[in-house]
């Protein structure tokens, strides 16, 4: 037997080949154990969800035409709620056109697995429209796993997201889910600036 870089080589004689075996000492363990998670973290990073006091959070202003009035914006807001899809869901709780203010809940189904695996994800929108703008606000993120076989119930994005930041991935899906929310999330905004600018 030799000892090569870590790893065990016999030979053979009977097959003539060598045969190697891995022979992990405390150290390489460690490595292997340090550069999983390093992996890991280097993969959430790719990723860029916002938090605003450790929770999920899109926060945008947006400043458009100034000679848009908040009548307008207020009637554009109310008609994007209602351009809803399958997978891509919004529901206004309340509106007052006074305030300028439309609070409603947001719906999307991201599925993560070529099995059929989705996951419903669900927040709360808040929009502050004013003369030549709005605030968009998405916040209060929830998260339901749908599996064959398998009932779950809603819970906070944020547990999660957390672990999963640091190395700790819930499934082999996490990744997908959070490119996913990114992706919808970042595709909601757009449109409903398509809509308040006219173009939609």
């Amino acid at each position: 037997m030799v000892l090569i870089f870590g790893y065990a080589l016999f030979w053979r004689h009977q097959l003539n080949q060598f045969e190697i075996i891995m022979y992990v000492k405390p150290l390489t363990a460690f490595l292997i154990v340090f550069l999983s998670a390093l992996y890991c973290a280097a993969q959430s990073s790719l990723i860029v969800i916002p938090m605003k006091k450790g929770k999920v959070s899109y926060d945008t202003s947006y400043v458009l035409n100034p000679d848009l009035k908040k009548e307008d914006l207020f009637s554009r807001c109310l008609k994007w709620f209602k351009d809803t899809s399958a997978n891509n869901k919004k529901y206004i709780r309340s509106s007052d056109d006074k305030s300028g203010e439309v609070i409603g809940d947001g719906l999307f189904k991201i599925t993560t697995s070529s099995t059929g695996n989705y996951y419903w994800i669900r927040f709360v929108i808040d929009i502050k429209i004013h003369n030549g703008g709005y605030e968009f606000s998405a916040h209060s993120f929830y998260e339901k796993p749908v599996e064959s076989g398998i009932s779950n119930e809603y819970s906070k994005i944020e547990y999660r997201w957390w672990d999963y930041r640091q190395g700790k991935p819930w499934s082999a899906e996490d990744e997908t889910l959070f490119k996913g929310i990114v992706a919808n999330e970042t595709s909601l905004m757009a449109s409903l600036q398509q809509q308040m600018i006219g173009k939609r």
